[in-house]
């Protein structure tokens, strides 16, 4: 019987420390990279070992950030509208659902799994959230938002019983919960006395504010600068701390540069949303409320991610399950603690979907939604390999799939055209995962 993830203790080579660890099999030139990398005594040093691990197939979110860049100039050219500040602002809410979906398929795709039911589970929780936060109920909005998430975190255990305990395929088991959750949502909302037309409308204003709701414009400038300020601290001490025990690290300068480039980035998203972009004498103006809350939920998970025996464990899995197992890892602790937290964070994504829309309804794409969940992902950077992925890939991904339907909406390219489009970012994205893979295994 293997030993519980509190008592596991075997080889440390075994069980990556860092969430991008080289998994066993790694070609040797991309590890060498890596550590030239991190003992570099200059930026220069720096530079030139990342430019050996890109070329080793190390090449980390650089390709998504030169496709948004891509993406971004396109829609320019032909809409001068894309990069108004009305139209970014509306992005970054049209990106909440994708981005967290995506994050959600981020744990079960660390362990080379697939979640298929994200989309309905997601629903079914909102629904739940809606039905209680509406008359008759009338619940505080955060006791309805609990409810909803302990659904989801039930529909979670469930699903990733029957995949640990009974060996059946994930993809199997989700498509089963794609098929049953969406019969289930339509049976809810079906006897729901205060559904009309097959709808749910929320009246409660702050679940209503979570996309719609902004902060006041000092306040976006106080958490922006509280933000850098914890950033920059948290990232200079780490190096500290590594230096003083004698561990490698970066050079002090890529710190900075890092540093800088987040304030950078901070300032010029605030200024974007502290313009007004309401129309004629409607003032409208502030940082969307959908912003802190994706950034708390990123800081969340990329701690659990990079900082916890659990992160570690869930990485050392998907590079190579029998040397975690055979390292003292439960394989299937972890595995059900990946999918519950997968349908956790789907009901997470269910309930901006609902603020986003004002109500839920039978209606629901939940096909779609997952569809795009796992292209959010992988466009991100995530490995549908496992092992390789962190949570700030659904982010990047989910912005520009957002950014692309967004940009496609505004040169007024059709339904067919968008998805079409979309195919191709995907396996472009795919594409990019597996000639990667390739160059780090060497095969």
């Amino acid at each position: 019987m293997s030993t519980p993830p509190s008592q596991a203790e075997g080889p440390s080579e075994s069980v990556p420390s860092e969430p991008d660890a080289p998994a066993e099999g790694s070609a040797d030139a991309t590890g060498s990279a890596a550590v030239t990398e991190l003992t570099a005594g200059s930026f220069r040093e720096y530079a030139r070992a990342f430019g050996k691990r890109v070329r080793a197939g190390e090449s980390g979110a650089l390709p998504v950030v030169i496709g948004l860049a891509i993406i971004v100039a396109i829609f320019q050219s032909q809409n001068s509208k894309f990069l108004s500040t009305g139209n970014l602002t509306n992005l970054i809410g049209q990106s909440g659902v994708f981005v967290v979906l995506g994050m959600a398929e981020v744990f079960v795709l660390l362990l080379g799994e697939i979640d298929l039911s994200v989309g309905y589970v997601g629903a079914v929780g909102a629904t739940v959230t809606a039905q209680l936060a509406t008359d008759p109920h009338n619940v505080n909005w955060f006791v309805a938002c609990l409810a909803g998430l302990a659904v989801c975190a039930v529909i979670g255990l469930v699903q990733g019983l029957l995949i640990t305990r009974l060996g059946l395929p994930s993809f199997v088991v989700t498509l089963a919960g794609l098929l049953g959750f969406q019969g289930l949502l339509l049976y809810i909302i079906q006897h729901d006395k205060a559904a009309t037309g097959g709808t749910i409308s929320v009246t409660n204003h702050v679940l209503n504010d979570i996309i719609n709701g902004s902060l006041s414009t000092t306040a976006g400038w106080i958490i922006l600068v509280l933000v850098v300020a914890a950033y920059g601290v948290f990232s200079f001490l780490q190096n500290q701390r590594r230096r003083s025990s004698g561990l490698v690290t970066a050079p002090i300068a890529l710190v900075v540069l890092k540093v800088g480039a987040a304030a950078v980035a901070g300032v010029v998203l605030v200024l974007v949303c502290n313009a007004n972009r309401g129309l004629g004498l409607t003032v409208l103006k502030g940082v969307p409320w959908i912003v802190p809350i994706l950034l708390v939920v990123l800081v969340v998970y990329s701690v659990l991610l990079g900082r916890t025996r659990f992160g570690r464990y869930l990485y050392a899995i998907g590079g190579n399950a029998e040397a975690a197992r055979r390292a003292g890892v439960s394989l299937k602790t972890i595995r059900l603690l990946a999918f519950v937290l997968c349908s956790v964070t789907s009901g997470l994504g269910g309930i901006v979907y609902l603020s986003q829309l004002g109500s839920i309804s039978s209606n629901v794409q939940g096909g779609n939604l997952v569809l795009f969940a796992i292209a959010s992902a992988v466009i991100g950077g995530t490995s549908l390999f496992g092992g390789k992925g962190k949570m700030i890939h659904a982010l990047l991904g989910g912005l520009i799939i957002a950014a692309v339907y967004n940009g496609m909406g505004l040169i007024g390219l059709s339904a067919a055209v968008q998805f079409m489009v979309t195919a191709l970012v995907l396996l472009a994205a795919v594409t990019v995962d597996a000639l990667s893979h390739r160059g780090r295994t060497g095969t």
